[in-house]
């Protein structure tokens, strides 16, 4: 049964596995803020610096819990048609009308890092590859969320075809706009993490991420990278956009 809301019942049951995940998260951080707790007390409130130090520890230890409990064999939900958010809200950093315009005869997708082939790649080509299309729910971390449809090529597909390190432990992104990101080895081999380049069909519109966008539903909204230009792949800490003004680095569901 779904509500005025929008929101799938059965995903907030008691019983359900996302809930139980949850909830076992929420033990951990309320078990986390008791021991942080005891870590500010060793330094005054006015001292800055050591209580960012302290908060850093605190997120990293958060994303250890978090890529701990993640398995490549747990799916996100799927949606029939039917279940699609009308219309797909929008959302970015910046408004609508400031979404970057990519132009597609010009555009070429650049690789660096530990990948063997860094050969740059034409939309042309990446339409080629082998496609699929997922219906997922996106989660904002503002807390609304919507159902949409995506299709692309799998992730894992895209980086065993130009030879990617996949004992490499971060893959990273440059987008068209501002924005910059990076996730775990284990997610971007995750079944569901598709390269997306259609949205509802048709080819992924702009104010969604043209040229492409990564599609996780295993993440936070904050997580996906939109009208990426570049993709490496590197063991040192690449950080991210909202990740380095203070966000969860992992951003898991």
């Amino acid at each position: 049964m779904k509500p005025k809301s929008g929101i799938d019942q059965s995903v907030l049951s008691p019983h359900s596995p996302h809930v139980r995940l949850l909830q076992r998260r929420l033990f951990l951080k309320q078990a986390m803020s008791v021991g942080g707790l005891s870590l500010l007390s060793g330094c005054g409130f006015t001292d800055a610096e050591s209580v960012q130090r302290a908060l850093s520890a605190m997120s990293r230890w958060n994303d250890e819990v978090q890529a701990a409990l993640f398995r490549l064999n747990r799916l996100a939900p799927t949606y029939p048609e039917s279940a699609i958010t009308q219309p797909f809200p929008f959302n970015a950093f910046y408004s609508e009308s400031e979404a970057p315009v990519v132009d597609a005869r010009m555009y070429h997708l650049e690789l660096s890092g530990l990948i063997r082939d860094k050969k740059p790649w034409t939309l042309a080509e990446l339409y080629a590859l082998p496609q699929s299309s997922q219906i997922t729910r996106h989660i904002c971390v503002e807390g609304w969320s919507a159902i949409g449809k995506w299709g692309g090529v799998t992730f894992k597909t895209f980086l065993e075809r130009v030879g990617a390190d996949l004992t490499a432990k971060y893959v990273g992104f440059k987008c068209a706009d501002d924005y910059y990101g990076s996730i775990d080895m284990p997610t971007a081999l995750h079944p569901q993490t598709l390269l997306t380049f259609t949205f509802a069909g048709e080819t992924l519109p702009t104010k969604y991420g043209f040229p492409m966008k990564l599609r996780m539903p295993t993440k936070l909204g904050y997580k996906n990278p939109k009208h990426i230009m570049a993709i490496y792949v590197t063991d040192a800490y690449p950080g991210g956009y909202w990740e380095d003004q203070g966000y969860s680095w992992f951003g898991g569901l």
